[in-house]
């Protein structure tokens, strides 16, 4: 139940990041069920080695290297689900920021209710 509705949390984040950010385009509800899918599994298995490998760097930036790697994951998601576009790496990099958010802000409220 618990994973059904982080994923339910995230897709509605990447539906209202996408109609937020410009240069950000999905095009339609299955696919942005397929991104948040395909987005956890990466957030999951990938992110945490590329931040083991890369823990040098972001103990001397103070983590700031971490949301650069998300962006990152964002973007190569893009690459990876037909029908998920990102027009760049700064786009890319702002709206992981914006879903981050908003992501978090839904999980308050619908925990919490």
């Amino acid at each position: 139940m618990d994973f059904l509705m982080r994923w339910g949390i995230n897709a509605l984040s990447i539906f209202i990041v996408a109609n937020i950010v410009k240069g950000i385009e999905v095009s339609n509800t299955a696919t942005v069920l397929v991104i948040a899918l395909v987005l956890g599994i990466i957030n999951a298995f990938l992110r945490p080695l590329i931040i083991l490998i890369t823990l040098p760097i972001n103990i001397l930036t103070l983590g700031a290297l971490t949301f650069f790697i998300n962006g990152a994951l964002f973007y190569l998601v893009s690459k990876i689900v037909k029908g998920f576009v990102i027009t760049g790496f700064w786009t890319a990099f702002w709206g992981y920021i914006l879903f981050s958010i908003i992501s978090f802000l839904l999980s308050l409220l619908i925990i919490s209710v």
